[in-house]
């Protein structure tokens, strides 16, 4: 099987490039993987319908998009994520005064922890899990703190045949509890008596591409579902350490009032907390999705 292990790295496959050109928006790759930069877009105004297309389309190639000098009120940033659907509410994290769809992100020099320092798909431990997630940073450190995003398609692909007629059709449990009990105490949050738990496919199928991409993390993911746990510990800490693999990342270098979308159904994502002391702060908009098939 393809994998860290093996000299020659994971072969992923490029993309083709897509026959229609965009007409609204401009479209500049981060890397032939992931990720693009979309310019000629002020999210302050309503869209239209052709600019919404194009972005949506934009986020189906590109898997995570970003936005530059996008100065948003909170009720703009809700506005343009409930333009992809119902807006997803968070079930630990602190939220804006009044809008619990706007999840609070900070971080500065008396903080424990950070949001997202470790690889994960936003809230996978729901049964519905969130579609995508909108991130607008107002205020972000000098150096530091950017954030990486991996692309679950290619990881899927780099796996040996073998490897995927393994993984076709077991199902994996996703739990809440060890990455929320407590997590969030320093906001003055109190823990609830329970979180989410659910089972997923451990490969999904995108409704919108009908590509298949990994759905297993190390946020969430505690084991594999009729297999030995010791046989399931071994190949998930494998597929851990094989999905985060540079060759499908990119990463992405913040400045104030810059916004990410991405797509958590074939991507994952990390944030870089090499910033402290100094403070990091924003809002996440998330868009709820459908059940993993």
């Amino acid at each position: 099987m393809s994998g860290l292990g093996n000299t020659e790295g994971p072969r992923i496959r490029q993309q083709a490039a897509s026959v229609a050109e965009y007409r609204r928006i401009r479209v500049t790759k981060l890397t032939p993987v992931i990720g693009a930069e979309i310019a000629g877009v002020d999210l302050r105004e309503t869209l239209d319908e052709e600019m919404f297309a194009e972005i949506s389309r934009a986020l189906a190639e590109h898997l995570v998009i970003f936005f530059r000098d996008q100065d948003i009120t909170p009720a703009q940033h809700l506005a343009f994520g409930r333009r992809f659907g119902a807006l997803h509410i968070h079930p630990a994290a602190p939220h804006a005064e009044g809008e619990p769809a706007l999840m609070r992100i900070h971080a500065d020099a008396n903080s424990p922890r950070a949001n997202g320092e470790g690889w994960h798909s936003d809230v996978s431990c729901d049964a519905v899990p969130p579609m995508g997630s909108i991130l607008h940073i107002r205020l972000c450190p000098e150096t530091g703190g950017d954030t990486l995003f991996a692309n679950m398609y290619a990881a899927y692909e780099a796996l040996s045949p073998r490897m995927q007629a393994y993984l076709a059709g077991m199902k994996a449990v996703h739990d809440g509890e060890d990455a929320y009990r407590g997590t969030y105490a320093n906001y003055g949050v109190a823990d609830r008596p329970s979180y989410p738990r659910a089972e997923h496919p451990v490969v999904r199928t995108h409704p919108v591409t009908g590509k298949r991409a990994l759905y297993v993390n190390r946020g969430f993911t505690t084991r594999l579902l009729g297999v030995p746990r010791d046989e399931s510990d071994g190949i998930l800490a494998w597929l851990f350490a094989h999905m985060e693999n540079p060759l499908f990342q990119c990463r992405f270098r913040w400045r104030e009032n810059s916004i990410a979308f991405w797509d958590n159904r074939c991507t994952q994502h990390r944030a870089m907390w090499d910033y402290w002391p100094a403070p990091r702060s924003g809002h996440r908009v998330t868009i709820l999705g459908e059940a993993p098939v």
